[in-house]
């Protein structure tokens, strides 16, 4: 009976072992999601800055310039 107690404590601290593990790496994998979301949006900001050319052949239909 004692093994059996003593392999369900085991598990148990196993899984939670597990469970802390997982949760720290999800939290670094946000940071990471977080930066780069916080990059592409100041790239969007960037580029819609740029204008369509006014006159010509060339840039008036989409930003040949970028």
């Amino acid at each position: 009976m004692d093994a059996a107690v003593n392999n369900m404590v085991n598990a148990t601290l196993d899984m939670r072992h597990a469970q802390a593990v997982q949760e720290a790496q999800f939290s670094v994998f946000k940071e990471a999601l977080d930066g780069q979301a916080a990059q592409i949006t100041a790239l969007m900001d960037g580029a819609a800055e740029a204008q369509l050319a006014t006159s010509g052949s060339v840039g008036t239909q989409i930003n040949a310039t970028a």
